[in-house]
């Protein structure tokens, strides 16, 4: 059985070799996102020491920036944000406290984030706000799964991000064809050797399943590039600019997302 305890140190070794891989390319962005991980990881790991209460605080403050970051991006107004951060909270409880629910939560709150521009007689931008708002459910809605996960999803967690730093540098040094005009910067090589070496990852902290390895192979990359089709949507950069040198949070979970998405459907 996977622990928090036995996953601390893998933590702890992924952070220094991160750290020792970051200040040999002197690159002042990276350096600055190393030390948020460095300040982060700590937190996210006490969290979910602290069993299933600590787990559902940080999913419930996960949702609730994810959410405004996604809003601001589409431009939703406040009123479905509000909705849209209730819906995602109340996912997050029923899955801590009475998972049998969840799935009715979920239909509930599409219903209710449907309605509210036929409600205001929105014809003009009716249509725009219903589709914004439900994808944003959809998308974000994994987030619930981190509850009954538990430390399966810091497993994930870890080898989601370290199939990330592989294949943010072995990318352009093997080449070869883009993975997807969705996100120009990313190859297929790359994305490769992160996915092999994310799979090595579970192997070694002893969570490795086929649910677990197609998460971190498949679900990772396809998280990436849906935000980048979000962003592109809406020619933005970033999801937001509050974490020095890392943009905002989406930008640090769009792989996790999909990959806890794969993982509950798989597992």
């Amino acid at each position: 059985m996977i622990t928090v305890e036995a996953l601390a140190p893998w933590l702890g070794g992924a952070l220094a070799l991160g750290g020792v891989a970051v200040a040999a390319t002197r690159r002042r962005e990276l350096m600055l996102r190393w030390c948020l991980w460095a300040l982060g990881v700590p937190v996210v790991v006490a969290l979910f020491w602290w069993g299933d209460v600590g787990v559902a605080i940080l999913a419930v403050a996960v949702a609730l920036v994810a959410t405004f970051e996604y809003c601001a991006l589409t431009g939703l107004g406040w009123v479905d944000r509000a909705v849209l951060a209730a819906v995602l909270v109340g996912l997050v409880l029923t899955a801590w406290l009475d998972p049998g629910q969840t799935v009715r939560v979920l239909g509930a709150g599409v219903l209710v984030l449907a309605a509210l521009p036929v409600v205001a007689g929105d014809a003009a931008g009716g249509f725009r706000r219903v589709s914004a708002a439900v994808f944003g459910l959809v998308w974000l809605s994994p987030l619930a799964g981190l509850v009954p996960l538990g430390a399966t999803a810091l497993a994930l967690f870890v080898a989601i991000s370290v199939a990330d730093i592989v294949a943010y540098f072995a990318g352009p040094r093997l080449g070869g064809p883009h993975l997807s005009p969705l996100s120009p910067s990313k190859r297929w090589s790359g994305t490769l050797a992160g996915a092999v070496v994310g799979i090595g990852t579970l192997v070694l902290v002893g969570a490795w399943t086929w649910p677990l390895a197609v998460a971190v192979a498949v679900g990772g990359p396809v998280g990436d590039l849906i935000e980048s089709m979000v962003k592109r949507g809406v020619r933005a950069k970033d999801s937001g600019t509050w974490l020095a040198g890392a943009g905002g949070l989406l930008d640090r979970i769009d792989s996790m997302l999909v990959a806890l998405a794969v993982t509950l459907v798989l597992g």
